[in-house]
């Protein structure tokens, strides 16, 4: 049977536990000053994964909050999966040999398609594909353009180069507690045939009910994010939920 993971959501700006609305950098609230102890509490918590994304470098395009993510990868039992910042091989091979198991290419997979294909032919199923959609269409750069490339055409092309996971985001309902565009993520994971991650606008325990129903169609996990922050429910009641 396959198993239903969630994520709990670290996002990074400044070394701090930070939240954006929509993506928005003027619109940002600050729920920690620490991502290990945020981190720790959710792998205390039960978390098997730990999502994190470096803020600063996916507007630097470079690695910035690198030392959080490692610090994570290396003194806790959970796994890590890191976006934000990624643009080279020498970033990917960096994260992977320093213990993070997960790597997540977003941007890069409409700007340098052949780079990703490189990485996935590399790294197999350590490399997550990040794929942010508006109305089906994929968003580039930090969600400020959208391109005229539909979600699942990427996904296909990606998954028959070897793709194994997505992360899926649809920029609508990102940070907003809307609830998750649940039939976007399930018709990706039924075009791919491969796990995809639901992220963005789980605001319930309800939603994660709703998702994890469907696990046996590719629908993997679910990132959580402001959910958690503002006390809609907590990593272990999520857990209980989709374990239960």
């Amino acid at each position: 049977m396959s198993t239903f993971t969630v994520y709990p959501a670290i996002d990074m700006r400044g070394g701090k536990c930070v939240r954006l609305l929509q993506g928005d950098y003027n619109k940002e609230t600050v729920y920690g000053d620490s991502p290990f102890d945020m981190a720790k509490a959710f792998a205390d918590a039960g978390a098997e994964w730990i999502h994190m994304v470096d803020l600063d470098g996916a507007k630097a395009g470079k690695r910035v909050n690198d030392q959080y993510v490692l610090e994570v990868a290396n003194k806790l039992d959970a796994k890590v999966q890191i976006g934000g910042g990624i643009r080279t091989e020498e970033d990917v091979a960096y994260y992977i040999e320093n213990g993070v198991d997960r790597v997540i290419l977003g941007s890069a997979a409409i700007s340098n398609p052949e780079f990703v294909k490189d990485m996935l032919k590399k790294y197999k199923e350590k490399i997550a594909i990040g794929i942010d959609a508006k109305d089906g269409y994929v968003a580039t750069e930090g969600w400020l353009n959208t391109s005229s490339v539909k979600a699942t055409d990427l996904g296909i092309e990606l998954a028959n180069a070897g793709a194994e996971v997505f992360i899926f985001t649809d920029i609508a309902t990102d940070g907003m507690l809307s609830g998750p565009n649940i039939d976007a993520v399930a018709t990706l994971a039924a075009a791919t045939g491969k796990k995809v991650i639901a992220s963005g606008g789980v605001s319930s325990i309800e939603d994660l009910k709703a998702l994890s129903k469907l696990v046996e169609q590719g629908v993997a996990g679910a990132i959580v994010g402001k959910a958690i922050y503002t006390n809609q429910f907590t990593v272990q009641e999520a857990l209980e939920e989709v374990n239960g």
